[in-house]
């Protein structure tokens, strides 16, 4: 693929002044239209890269980020729009600059865009994001916040995968905020709100058993337990 790519360039640069534009956009929209039938993202890529430096277009530009989003790209997806949040900014291009501000460790810049989607379209799946990103960035208040519509609005059938497991696997939504609401509940005060977070994460398992999670986080909690009632019983 790629030295069919190399001389696809090639006969484009010795060409270039043969060729009209319409006759040169027309070979790439056919080589796009080719390049999508064979499932080959990298052909794409460049089929529409080469489209919008011939004739720009912000909906081409957005669906090229996500093709790059999408297949774990995210630098190249933020190179292609930027990160800065623009009242232009299509939900496409909310959610490509959202989710690679995230996966790139950009906490506080990926809950600017999170928080005009859910302006846009509030929802749990939006509003677990945010919960979970401002738990990162340790501001509480606004991720209980979400946490609480969450738990309000999960549906039943609405998922979330977790992946800290060889087999990745998937819980309800509303178990997901529980699990979420039993760490805030622990981070506000590390000391005396063991036993109600540990609490929340029973009731958590009796919705979703195989919440591996879970129950990782509850093993820690019991032992910090044990460790803070070894030290006082020392005093």
């Amino acid at each position: 693929m790629k030295k069919i790519v190399l001389l696809l360039v090639v006969a484009f640069s010795i060409q270039m002044n043969a060729q009209t534009s319409p006759e040169l956009l027309k070979h790439f929209e056919s080589y796009y239209a080719q390049m999508k039938a064979q499932g080959d993202v990298q052909g794409i890529i460049n089929a529409m890269t080469h489209l919008n430096i011939m004739e720009p277009s912000q909906p081409r530009l957005d669906t090229l980020a996500y093709i790059y989003m999408s297949e774990g790209k995210y630098s190249q997806a933020l190179n292609t729009l930027g990160i800065v949040k623009m009242s232009t900014d299509s939900d496409i291009a909310l959610e490509v600059k959202a989710i690679s501000l995230k996966a790139v460790k950009r906490p506080k810049l990926a809950i600017d865009h999170f928080s005009e989607m859910f302006k846009r379209d509030p929802n749990p799946m939006i509003a677990y994001e945010l919960a979970e990103l401002n738990m990162q960035t340790n501001v509480l208040d606004e991720a209980q916040k979400y946490i609480d519509f969450g738990l309000a609005n999960a549906e039943d059938g609405m998922k979330k995968a977790f992946y800290e497991t060889q087999n990745p696997y998937e819980v309800p939504l509303k178990s997901a905020f529980m699990y979420l609401n039993a760490l805030s509940t622990y981070t506000k005060d590390k000391k005396t709100n063991i036993d109600p977070a540990v609490d929340i994460l029973d009731a958590t398992l009796k919705t979703a058993p195989n919440f591996n999670l879970v129950q990782l986080t509850k093993t820690e909690l019991l032992r910090q337990k044990q460790v803070l009632q070894a030290a006082e019983a020392k005093k």
